[in-house]
């Protein structure tokens, strides 16, 4: 339901309309159950180290990192830059692994560009619980395409992401082109 602000007892007009979500607090109050994973003990980053790639969905392997597609995706092409070490934070990185994450991210945005056409890229990572990381306990910087037009009401009304590309092809199409960039 979207409701003003304004109208709402104590409420201060803002000129922002809300739009509420109470079912995302069981999200938000259950978080503290993810964390504390060690390698090897169920760390999906972790098992990607060691599997083959089409099945782990690894598009491109560095020295260090790993260029990754993310399981569910925000957008077609939506991949994740991981160093192969189990390490949570960005300020335990290698200068190494920042680096060739650096170098890789470059990449992933040529890759992609070329590969489907982007307008442009959400590229950040998420640091901790509250910083909004999803799996806390393995760094991974993610590189979202964005193209005109590709956000919309589904995902907050419906729960519902519209992905038009199935992962596998998704992941054909990135795999190759990533080993042919420079």
């Amino acid at each position: 339901m979207i409701v003003d602000d304004g109208d709402l007892m104590g409420g201060v007009p803002d000129g922002f309309e809300r739009l509420w979500t109470p079912h995302r607090m069981a999200y938000v109050q259950d978080a503290s159950d993810r964390d504390g994973l060690t390698p090897g003990s169920g760390c999906p980053f972790c098992l990607q180290d060691g599997t083959d790639d089409r099945t782990s969905l690894i598009v491109g392997r560095g020295e260090t990192c790993f260029a990754v597609l993310n399981l569910f995706p925000y957008n077609p092409g939506h991949l994740m830059i991981c160093p192969y070490r189990h390490i949570a934070w960005y300020t335990d990185m290698t200068e190494d692994e920042r680096n060739e994450m650096a170098a890789m991210t470059q990449k992933a945005m040529r890759v992609l560009k070329m590969v489907s056409g982007t307008n442009g890229f959400n590229i950040g990572i998420n640091q901790g619980m509250v910083g909004g990381a999803g799996i806390t306990e393995h760094l991974h910087q993610h590189v979202v395409p964005r193209w005109i037009g590709d956000s919309n009401f589904l995902p907050i009304i419906a729960k519902t992401k519209a992905v038009p590309q199935l992962l596998d092809d998704t992941w054909q199409r990135v795999s190759e082109a990533w080993a042919k960039e420079n």
